[in-house]
């Protein structure tokens, strides 16, 4: 049985850092192209960043460019998520997902997903 499991959302002030992680049992993360998504109340889920099989290649929209880093730990089948200079507008419920073949922005392209962990960011 597959499980992603998400940890470290918290509430933290605005300009303050937070990093998430994405742990995985029944299955090999390094061998699947992983994402970090948000979804805030009333709005669409939104993937944050990205990261290819290998490692080699990531992805990040726009709005957290320069801020966020999503990196991986192979050794202990963990993703993470750096998150920097966090904003109000960051406040979300952040979930990870995992697909072997697919990296794009869509939700629908991947098979595995976390229960989410709650970010909150106040001014």
């Amino acid at each position: 049985q597959v499980q992603l499991v998400e940890s470290g959302g918290r509430l933290v002030q605005a300009g303050g850092s937070l990093r998430l992680s994405c742990a995985a049992s029944g299955r090999t993360l390094s061998e699947d192209n992983t994402a970090w998504f948000r979804q805030a109340p009333g709005k669409e889920r939104e993937r944050v960043a990205a990261i290819s099989r290998g490692g080699g290649s990531t992805y990040y929209a726009e709005s957290v460019k320069g801020r966020f880093a999503i990196s991986r730990d192979n050794a202990k089948n963990t993703v993470y998520l750096q998150m920097n200079s966090l904003k109000p507008e960051d406040t979300a419920v952040y979930y990870c997902a995992a697909s072997t073949y697919y990296i794009g922005s869509r939700s629908e392209g991947y098979t595995y997903w976390g229960q989410g962990t709650q970010v909150t960011v106040s001014s």
